[in-house]
């Protein structure tokens, strides 16, 4: 009987070790999806980005001058040569210039709750970095999600991240052939 009873006090105590505080789970319900809702909560974001933009413009312009001076006569039956004297100027600038760009950008980051805002949205912030071969690239998110917009598997389409900052950066050799020689960044200083 003894060991039975040092066996339930056994029992007893580890239950009472092991036990589950409410407090730590009280947020949670058993019948809804974990979301992040709290700093430091992990949430991840499906970039699908799609632009398109363009630009064009024309410029035509024109100036024109004419100067004339003519003299012509005589003096008692003697014929002065004719003096005839004209300047002219004539100056034309016709430029045009077009621009377009479109880009498709599809990604998912991972990203944190940095704060929550007293109307309950959450401020996250992420990065992603990839290297293949020698070429860098670093994907940045940042900006204000809405609970909402969470979807059940914890994760948000970026177009719904309200004040979102993406930024890609790249960098290596490719990167560094795109960008313009020392000589020629000094033509267009100088010119």
């Amino acid at each position: 009987m003894k060991k039975l009873i040092t066996l339930g006090l056994f029992l007893l105590f580890s239950l009472f070790l092991n036990a589950q505080d409410m407090r730590q789970s009280a947020y949670a319900s058993l019948f809804s999806d974990q979301k992040a809702n709290r700093v430091g909560d992990a949430i991840t974001i499906l970039v699908i980005e799609s632009t398109q933009a363009s630009n064009n413009s024309e410029t035509s312009a024109g100036r024109k001058s004419d100067l004339g001076f003519g003299l012509s006569g005589g003096i008692d039956k003697t014929t002065l040569p004719n003096v005839d004297l004209k300047v002219g100027s004539n100056n034309d600038f016709s430029g045009k210039g077009s621009t377009q760009t479109t880009g498709n950008i599809r990604t998912k980051i991972g990203a944190t709750v940095d704060s929550v805002l007293a109307n309950g949205n959450l401020v996250i912030r992420g990065s992603k970095r990839i290297v293949i071969n020698g070429e860098e690239q670093v994907i940045k998110v940042k900006g204000v999600v809405r609970p909402s917009d969470i979807s059940p598997d914890n994760a948000v389409l970026s177009y719904n991240i309200a004040d979102a900052e993406l930024s890609f950066e790249g960098n290596g050799i490719i990167n560094d052939n795109q960008k313009p020689g020392l000589l020629t960044k000094l033509f267009h200083w100088l010119f």
